[in-house]
């Protein structure tokens, strides 16, 4: 990924948190699919994914200029 294409950390802004990866996952692929980058970041880089009182907490994060879209697409009925 070349420098024009990373997101810069203090423009990120959370959309998501969930208790473990796999959910991040899938609600990061939402976003992409709609042409909306994302990233996530996770207290927990397990191999095994799994969460104990809150251990394991994931976040998705977009650029705080799609932060409205983004909630936008997460608010809409599958």
């Amino acid at each position: 990924m070349g420098a024009n294409n990373r997101m810069d950390a203090s423009d990120l802004v959370v959309v998501y948190t969930t208790q473990g990866a796999l959910r991040a996952e899938i609600i990061k692929g939402k976003l992409e699919s709609a042409g909306i980058p994302a990233i996530i970041r996770s207290e927990s880089q397990n191999v095994i994914p799994m969460t104990v009182d809150g251990i394991g907490k994931a976040q998705v994060l977009v650029p705080r200029a799609h932060a409205q879209a983004a909630r936008a697409v997460l608010a809409e009925k599958e």
